[in-house]
């Protein structure tokens, strides 16, 4: 582990609700899809499973966003906005059988608040840590997804959506036409 388990977490779930959204596609399309996200990435406490949490959530997604093609210092400015925008008070906590690990705001605060302070905490270790290098877009041409590397080796350059394995079909095929002519 590269970094803390909470900042892992945060990390990963930013990137995956920036990734919900493109010119083409809407990954959270209702609100059975927020429900499915919800717990696919682990978010505990409050979720109302209404329209508007549904918007608050997808309003979210622009600003996350942004990082991926920011500087260290509009990274600033986005994650400071946040955490200020959302009243964060940074506590220890424990739950859910977690070791202790941040809390900023409480469970039952909305959960694109929550979403949102999350990311922002996770991305404000990035910053002091100085591995905002580890936000990347997706090297395939086709894609505009976002990830984050979390290898030792920061060798990642694919997202979660089948890019890599369309690079390496591409490039296999490359190759044995060249090797046919």
């Amino acid at each position: 582990m590269l970094f803390a388990h909470d900042t892992e977490c945060g990390l990963v779930a930013a990137a995956a609700l920036v990734n919900t959204t493109g010119p083409d596609r809407e990954g959270l399309p209702d609100v059975t899809a927020l429900d499915e996200f919800f717990t696919a990435y682990g978010w505990t406490g409050r979720h109302e499973h209404t329209e508007a949490e549904l918007r608050e959530v997808r309003a979210l997604r622009p600003r996350l966003r942004r990082i991926w093609h920011a500087d260290a210092d509009e990274v600033v400015a986005v994650v400071n906005g946040l955490l200020r925008e959302s009243h964060a008070l940074p506590q220890l906590v424990r739950h859910d059988d977690e070791p202790y690990h941040l809390h900023a705001v409480p469970r039952d605060a909305p959960l694109a608040t929550r979403m949102a302070v999350e990311a922002a905490m996770a991305l404000a270790d990035l910053v002091r840590m100085d591995e905002l290098s580890r936000l990347r877009l997706c090297d395939h041409p086709d894609c505009e997804n976002v990830l984050v590397d979390l290898s030792k080796n920061r060798s990642r350059r694919f997202c979660d959506a089948g890019c890599g394995n369309r690079a390496a079909v591409s490039a296999y095929r490359a190759r044995k036409a060249a090797a046919h002519s």
